[in-house]
């Protein structure tokens, strides 16, 4: 296998429940990175969460952040692009998401930071978040920020069943995909915006092939980009549909199962440590 590029999610992928990432898993990028392969992250996190990766692996590649939204640029900290949402899209999401689900509560991730509805996050998750504003769908500001991740959350179904009850009536508006087991919440991006769309932007820029990528990733928000890469790797742990859509699958996140994987072709083209 010829890998010039590994793509791989962050959490239930390399980042564990206990929000780590192990000392394997950072060695096996680490290997990957000196033996000549460009790594990129993507993930549905913002760029405002980012730390775990920065204490992990330093100013190391890039990461697509928001499912595609946003390239961001960890070796020199810039923000290298975002694909935004019309504010007027959002409203008419709004609008179609509590005809199914009335109680629904929303959110907006914009380029510089997260804007709430009362009642969206509970104590516990009020507790872990940084400055927020008020969400005002209307509001100059929010225009002027950009919307790069509208999220919309149910505290009576379950993902599957939210995203199944308003996908398809969101379809023209928005992309919608889920990331979570332990919460209901559906993320929107720009209609053309999906992690796959933004990981072949990149790696075409770098002159590399889908046959040339592996992938790795857990949850529906990675069934394109695995689909898409010439080796695409569901984790063992992940959801079902991820599991489906790939060609391949690596042991669980908490079997450092990227890790496993990353060894293995290492090995394989004699890279790792020792072999060369």
């Amino acid at each position: 296998m010829e890998v010039r590029l590994v793509a791989s999610d962050l959490d239930g992928t390399i980042i564990r429940a206990d929000g780590t990432i192990s000392p394997r898993t950072i060695e096996a990028f680490r290997h990957a990175r000196e033996a000549g392969m460009h790594i990129v992250f993507v993930t549905g996190r913002p760029v405002r969460w980012l730390e775990p990766i920065r204490e992990a692996f330093g100013h190391l590649g890039a990461v697509i952040c928001s499912n595609g939204a946003v390239l961001y640029d960890l070796e020199t900290e810039r923000l290298l692009s975002a694909e935004t949402i019309e504010p007027e899209l959002l409203i008419e999401a709004k609008r179609i998401i509590l005809q199914a689900e009335p109680g629904a509560t929303f959110a907006a991730e914009t380029t510089r930071g997260l804007h709430l509805e009362p009642g969206f996050a509970d104590s516990a998750e009020s507790a872990r978040l940084d400055t927020v504003s008020t969400l005002d769908l209307r509001s100059a500001e929010l225009r002027a920020e950009g919307v790069v991740k509208f999220l919309a959350k149910s505290r009576t179904r379950n993902s599957d069943d939210f995203m199944a009850a308003v996908a398809e009536d969101l379809g023209h508006l928005v992309s919608v995909t889920h990331s979570a087991f332990d919460v209901s919440l559906l993320e929107m991006a720009h209609v053309a915006v999906n992690k796959s769309v933004a990981l072949a932007a990149y790696a075409a820029n770098l002159g590399i092939d889908p046959g040339e990528v592996v992938a790795f990733g857990d949850m529906p928000n990675d069934l394109q980009m695995l689909a898409w890469a010439g080796h695409g790797y569901a984790m063992a742990s992940g959801h079902r549909s991820a599991l489906d859509a790939a060609a391949h699958r690596a042991p669980g996140v908490e079997d450092d199962g990227v890790a496993c994987i990353l060894e293995d072709i290492l090995a394989a083209n004699g890279q790792l440590p020792g072999e060369r």
